[in-house]
């Protein structure tokens, strides 16, 4: 069986073979040490032979890597022709993670604004919540994460905003008056179970879980249809509903910030376009919402 060779792995071949060195061919890349080094692994392991082999000055070509390397680069050459003849150069898409309550909010700002700034670059978004973000950034799946840290001030990455999870019901049915309060939570979420239902067995507010879901649109759904009050970020409470506060005997359920944080490597300036977007719309929206 002919081994599966893609684009993206001989692209870091061809790094890694007229750098001979890893750190390097990750500079040249605009990704980590770690990502080349696991591109090669995957690379030899489809080719089912080593490609490189250590030597005094840094990497050197095997045999099998030598008869790789001109097959490598004759594919640049043809992908290269490709968007040229098709009067275009289509740069990689960037690949940005979201707390799933903030793609209604942003996508309709960043994907026109970076579209005008830069026509060749798309955009990849990884919907998910922020360990799992974390995880793919580490793993050179992403680009960049927002995501959210319950410190005020960040440990690592960068604060856009700070946007606090508050209770909040509908306006038309009043569900927060009802006792037990009917509440929406999560499935198998450690922050829901201390955070959540913690802030209300601090206030010695009885409760009982009527609604379960992972998604803000589902928590939107059980607002709106007058079947539970449900924690959400203050920017993304939905029309007809509105925010529980000390007057109503609630209290803040998280005091969290969000954060940007962004893989090692150099940025494109398509990736540095896309920050200061984020920049400018975490600015414009939350003060107006605050």
């Amino acid at each position: 069986m002919l081994p599966a060779f893609d684009s993206d792995l001989l692209r870091s071949f061809l790094a890694l073979a007229e750098t001979g060195s890893v750190t390097a061919a990750a500079g040249r890349l605009g990704r980590t040490q770690s990502a080349v080094s696991m591109q090669l692994r995957r690379l030899e392991e489809a080719a089912g032979r080593r490609l490189f082999e250590r030597r005094p000055r840094g990497l050197g070509l095997t045999p099998a890597g030598m008869q790789l390397l001109p097959y490598a680069r004759q594919v640049e050459t043809l992908l290269a022709e490709a968007a040229r003849a098709l009067g275009t150069t289509q740069a990689a898409p960037i690949r940005l993670g979201l707390p799933p309550e903030y793609c209604e909010l942003l996508l309709p700002l960043l994907l026109p604004a970076l579209a005008e700034a830069h026509p060749e670059t798309g955009l990849h978004v990884r919907s998910d919540y922020s360990a799992a973000s974390l995880a793919a950034l580490e793993a050179d799946e992403l680009d960049l994460a927002v995501v959210f840290d319950s410190g005020i001030t960040p440990a690592e990455g960068e604060l856009l905003a700070l946007d606090p999870t508050v209770w909040v019901t509908s306006c038309r049915h009043g569900q927060h008056l009802r006792r037990p309060l009917p509440i929406a939570t999560y499935f198998n979420s450690v922050w829901c179970e201390t955070l959540l239902r913690g802030s209300l067995e601090r206030r010695g507010i009885p409760y009982q879980p009527v609604f379960a879901c992972d998604t803000t649109h589902g928590f939107w759904s059980a607002l709106r249809g007058g079947i539970a009050v449900a924690a959400l970020t203050r920017s993304t409470i939905p029309e007809g509903c509105r925010e529980l506060t000390e007057e109503d005997g609630f209290p803040l359920v998280d005091a969290s910030s969000v954060i940007l944080r962004r893989r090692k490597g150099a940025a494109s300036p398509a990736e540095a376009t896309l920050v200061q977007l984020l920049r400018r719309i975490f600015a414009d929206l939350l003060p107006a919402r605050a």
